[in-house]
């Protein structure tokens, strides 16, 4: 009887261990630029390494991210596909970042591994950046085209953290910006010489 109870609470203990061991990933961005997620701690050389809830998680799943944003990933989730060496790769990284879209990085380091064959099976061939955004597919880097893509899928335009700038105030001391005079069209004139919009004498 004794041993039934003991071998009961070390099994429960064994599986609390076990759901806190895997409910703790964390995520980091390694020398190279790639974005690590990993059940096991980053080396203590890294400063950016952040703590996400579950195994597998990103940050689309945080609870500090906006409503719009969680409801967006979970329906049109971003995946990014990068290379080593791609500056490209870095500017759209950096420009879904600045956005605040959630998103998956799948890093090809040679043409045979399995992120290289998904891609290839995504776009036709391994062509990097490439970025997947719900079904829609998006080869290269161009920050409009990204931009519209992230709009249809209901994306807010800024993150809802972004410093907001207030307008400076125009008023009859600050002078606006030159622009460039436009020569008025002549008023039409009347039989008599005198322009049309102005009342007869």
């Amino acid at each position: 009887m004794m041993m039934n109870v003991f071998l009961r609470v070390s099994c429960a203990g064994l599986a609390l261990v076990a759901s806190l061991a895997a409910a703790q990933t964390y995520r980091w961005t390694d020398s190279a630029g790639r974005t690590v997620y990993s059940d096991t701690p980053p080396p203590h050389t890294v400063k950016n390494a952040v703590r996400v809830g579950k195994k597998g998680a990103t940050n689309a799943e945080d609870g500090n991210v906006p409503f719009a944003v969680r409801v967006a990933a979970q329906k049109y989730p971003v995946t990014l596909y990068t290379g080593p060496d791609c500056d490209d790769c870095n500017r759209a990284r950096s420009h879904l970042s600045r956005r605040g879209v959630p998103f998956t990085e799948k890093a090809i380091q040679n043409a045979g591994d399995a992120n290289a064959a998904e891609l290839k099976a995504l776009v036709g061939d391994v062509f990097v950046p490439s970025v997947k955004i719900g079904s829609q597919k998006v080869r290269g880097f161009e920050a409009s085209i990204y931009d519209g893509a992230l709009d249809l899928a209901g994306y807010p335009k800024a993150p809802a953290n972004a410093p907001t700038v207030p307008a400076a105030p125009v008023s009859a001391g600050v002078p606006l910006p030159a622009e460039t005079p436009v020569a008025e069209a002549p008023a039409p004139a009347t039989a008599g010489g005198v322009p049309a919009s102005l009342p007869p004498r």
